[in-house]
């Protein structure tokens, strides 16, 4: 391997970590609040209201629904808009943050109907209002599930940017795409496919520590 294909190897690392957790923020920016949303107007929530929490969740399920892929074809004239081209890793982060941020609010909604309800009642008697609740008390209790959800969620979204890579989304899927496929460079298909496997460890690992040292009922 000369030392060409190496720096092509790590500039692609380093394509797919950026666009990863870019996308990720970027996706929480939005599923955060809407996770919480979905919480509080939900019918057991603390500001319960129906036909907000059905128009988000048909919403959610039907962003859901639709496979990356095709949300990556789908966007490619909203992405020029948005970045002025449709393929490199910048590009990318957008259809990337659009798909992972219904994700991350349900993951949201996940974790903070974890909460027990009796915490929430404690809160209240004691005259908290909604905000204080979901800001001291929801999001609080709840932030080792949330820190969990998140590595997970990188995770998935670390996956996504390599299948990006099919129609030019750059990092090391796009490597793997054009030399792994279409050159049939198989030993350049193999180091990308072990530093995929070796960023998502790296996630995976960082995340749950985290997750961990803020577990409180440890």
């Amino acid at each position: 391997m000369n030392e060409r294909v190496i720096q092509m190897l790590a500039e692609g690392t380093v394509d797919t970590v950026y666009m990863t957790l870019v996308s990720t923020l970027f996706g929480y920016i939005i599923g955060l609040p809407v996770g919480v949303i979905l919480t509080v107007s939900d019918k057991d929530g603390i500001k319960p209201n129906a036909v907000l929490y059905r128009i988000l969740d048909v919403i959610i399920n039907i962003m859901r629904s639709i496979p990356f892929l095709i949300l990556l074809i789908l966007l490619i004239p909203f992405t020029r808009f948005l970045v002025g081209k449709s393929y490199g890793t910048t590009a990318t982060i957008v259809p990337l943050t659009i798909s992972a941020a219904p994700y991350i609010a349900r993951m949201v909604e996940s974790s903070l109907k974890e909460v027990s309800p009796g915490v929430i009642e404690a809160a209240r008697s004691m005259g908290a209002s909604n905000w204080t609740i979901v800001f001291r008390v929801l999001l609080v209790e709840a932030k080792t599930s949330l820190i969990v959800g998140a590595t997970i969620t990188l995770g998935t979204i670390l996956g996504y940017s390599a299948m990006a890579g099919t129609v030019g989304g750059g990092g090391l899927g796009d490597i793997a795409i054009r030399y792994g496929y279409n050159r049939w460079q198989t030993d350049i298909m193999l180091i990308t496919v072990a530093l995929l496997v070796i960023l998502f460890q790296i996630f995976q690992m960082i995340g749950m520590k985290i997750a961990s040292a803020l577990d409180h009922r440890k």
